[in-house]
């Protein structure tokens, strides 16, 4: 017999097989040797209240084995004698779109312009050891895309143009752990994402396509009104429709299609800092505790929402138990971001704080009028750059100090490797963005006792929440406006924003295409 039953236990009956047992045996009145197995199918934590509670959907098998998978598989084909797809970049867009392509017949042909994943790691720790950033290689640029080494988090709003389910059941079959398909909030961390990522790119090659590393596309191969394929650095040329999935990141991709007055539009983005405190502060806040998490409960997470004078104010891509890391992607910039390893175990705990910026705020890029929000984040990158020293130190500010406009004379230690130098934020950032922030982290203090705090330290800036612009295309066939054979894709042409929104719209794309070539 299969039973499914909602249960709302403590942390510590979660906590292992054997305590879930005895609860599912007092609910069910059967005997802890009629219990066979247990499936977790969905796993929350409500920390509304002082007791901390965690929510539960189990499937438990009483008397009777499993005899199912904890994921679904997909049945992927050769297709080496298939026609040939481009795919433009290797993120999340571009790797669901060539395994969907797969699926359906086609043989997907990537064109990288990082290295591997393994190769990319060696270039991304030469940013903290050295300040050396090479403008191929990068946290942004490279197998796996920006999500690869910072975070892998893969909880999404976006539910409507695909199965999310299917894309988690993806991830497991190339070696995420199950739980992903449970949790709340999945997550793959930065130590493992690397592995999956790997499996794809081999189950791609295994079933006839082509992945080539550090090729760049340079230009595409144009017969009138149609895409017919790609020319790269390496002076060879790809010949087939064109999946164009970039990534946020690739500004001479942009500043390409505006040369050649291919259709784009600005398109509106947040810009901020990021907020590190200590972890052991945001589990106090978090789960109403002196004691913090204790020993059943993870790294508390946070999420902040509120309005400023007309704009959005709110947290980004919050990293518990996590890192703040360079993600510059050119010299002369710093960025920043966060990531978390699987076990989210760091001693901090930090998130993108940031202010919706819309493309008319900035009349004075009227006559590039596309490209402006991209020009104000290189503004803003490069502003930082020249704060933090020249280097990639970045510039920082405690808290309160930001919101009392009161310079720090020293800095709380924090996880972010180059190092920090002390900075009047408050000053450097445009006004329209820091008197935002100030008034939202007073509300955030306010709703959050304790959050706002001079242990806490501002890093600049956080300018990649998404992308500057987006590639205009046809809703219907997922095609270019203007130019048959191109087929936007992902965060990089505006339709998405992480990791697992951007596979589901490269599946779309790669089923556009299928349907345009069958």
């Amino acid at each position: 017999m299969i039973k499914e039953l909602q249960l709302r236990i403590l942390p510590e009956q979660a906590a292992n097989e054997q305590s879930l047992k005895e609860v599912i045996q007092r609910e069910t009145g059967t005997s802890l040797s009629e219990i066979k197995a247990i499936r977790v199918l969905k796993r929350s934590i409500d920390a509304r209240q002082r007791t901390v509670f965690v929510n539960l959907k189990v499937r438990v098998f009483i008397n009777e084995e499993p005899d199912e998978q904890e994921y679904q598989t997909v049945d992927y084909k050769d297709v080496s004698g298939g026609k040939a797809v481009i795919i433009v970049g290797a993120g999340p867009g571009g790797l669901f779109a060539a395994l969907r392509l797969i699926e359906l017949g086609f043989r997907p042909i990537v064109i990288e312009r990082g290295k591997n994943v393994r190769e990319r790691k060696k270039d991304i720790a030469l940013i903290s050891r050295e300040h050396m950033v090479n403008s191929e290689s990068n946290y942004s640029f490279g197998e796996g895309g920006a999500g690869a080494y910072s975070d892998g988090k893969l909880y999404t709003r976006s539910k409507k143009r695909g199965s999310v389910e299917k894309i988690l059941n993806v991830f497991c079959q190339h070696g995420a752990s199950p739980m992903i398909l449970s949790d709340a909030h999945p997550h793959i961390g930065t130590d493992k994402l690397p592995a999956v990522i790997e499996n794809m790119r081999n189950r791609i090659i295994q079933c006839g396509g082509e992945v080539h590393f550090e090729t760049r596309m340079d230009t595409f191969i144009l017969k009138g009104d149609e895409i017919k394929g790609v020319e790269t650095n390496i002076g060879k040329s790809f010949h087939g429709p064109v999946i164009l999935a970039t990534g946020h990141s690739a500004r001479d991709v942009y500043y390409y299609l505006h040369q050649q007055q291919i259709p784009i539009e600005a398109k509106g983005i947040a810009v901020g800092v990021r907020l590190e405190h200590p972890q052991e502060l945001i589990d106090q806040i978090q789960y109403h505790s002196k004691e913090g998490r204790g020993e059943f409960l993870p790294a508390a997470e946070y999420s902040f929402a509120t309005q400023v004078n007309g704009r959005g104010v709110y947290s980004f891509c919050m990293c518990p138990g996590g890192f703040v890391v360079p993600a510059a992607s050119a010299p002369k910039q710093v960025v920043v971001n966060g990531m978390s390893p699987a076990n989210r175990n760091s001693r901090w705990a930090n998130s993108g704080m940031v202010v919706e910026v819309h493309p008319e705020d900035f009349p004075e890029f009227a006559p590039h009028k596309e490209l402006a929000l991209m020009k104000f984040q290189e503004q803003m990158e490069e502003q930082a750059w020249l704060n933090g020293g020249m280097k990639q130190t970045a510039p920082a500010q405690r808290m309160d100090d930001f919101v009392n406009r009161k310079n720090s004379f020293d800095l709380p230690e924090s996880s972010y490797t180059p190092g920090l130098l002390a900075a009047p934020l408050h000053f450097c950032l445009p006004e329209f963005i820091s008197s935002r922030l100030k008034e939202g982290f007073r509300h955030f203090g306010k709703t959050s006792r304790g959050f706002l705090t001079r242990e806490a330290v501002l890093i600049g800036v956080e300018t990649r929440t998404s992308s500057p612009v987006r590639i205009l295309r046809d809703r219907e066939t997922y095609q270019h406006i203007t130019l048959k054979g191109l087929f936007p894709c992902g965060e990089g042409a505006g339709y998405a924003g992480g990791i697992v929104s951007a596979a589901i719209d490269g599946e779309r794309c790669a089923e556009a295409v299928a349907s345009l070539m069958a």
